[in-house]
C-alpha cells in the first residue's frame, strides 16, 4: 500500500490549509489512521488519529485548531488546519498506528506546509 499526501504549501500565519492522504489500497476502511509531522530538526511526533469509527484524538499542540476525518469510499485521509502558527510548520504524512507503536506502512514522501509571514 502506498500513501500519497497533498495539500500542503505556503501559509500566513492564523491561516487554514486542508491536507489529503490518499491511499493505493488495502484495509483503509477498517484500520486506525493518523497524521504526524516532522519538523526542522525534530523527530516525527503523532499529530491526530481517528479510529474506523471515527473516534479522534489530537496532540495537545493542536488541539481545538485541527480536526481529522475520513472517507473510507475514498481511501482518503484529511486534516482540516486552521489558526496555523509557525510552529506546524513540518512536513505533514499519514500513516497507520500499530498498538506497539510503530507503523503499518512505509512512510510516504508527506507534504510540506509552512507557516510564514
Amino acid at each position: 500500500v502506498q500513501l500519497q499526501a497533498s495539500g500542503g504549501g505556503l501559509v500566513q500565519p492564523g491561516g487554514s490549509l486542508r491536507l489529503s492522504c490518499t491511499a493505493s489500497g488495502g484495509i483503509f476502511s477498517i484500520i486506525t489512521m493518523a497524521w504526524y509531522r516532522q519538523g526542522p530538526g525534530k523527530q516525527r511526533e503523532l499529530v491526530a488519529t481517528i479510529t474506523r469509527d471515527g473516534t479522534t484524538s489530537y496532540a495537545d499542540s493542536v488541539k481545538g485548531r485541527f480536526r481529522i476525518s475520513r472517507d473510507n469510499a475514498k481511501l482518503t485521509l484529511y486534516l482540516q488546519m486552521s489558526s496555523l502558527k509557525p510552529e506546524d510548520t513540518a512536513v505533514y504524512y499519514c500513516n497507520s498506528p500499530l498498538p506497539d507503536g510503530g507503523i503499518r506502512y512505509t512512510w510516504g514522501q508527506g507534504t510540506q506546509v509552512t507557516v510564514s509571514s
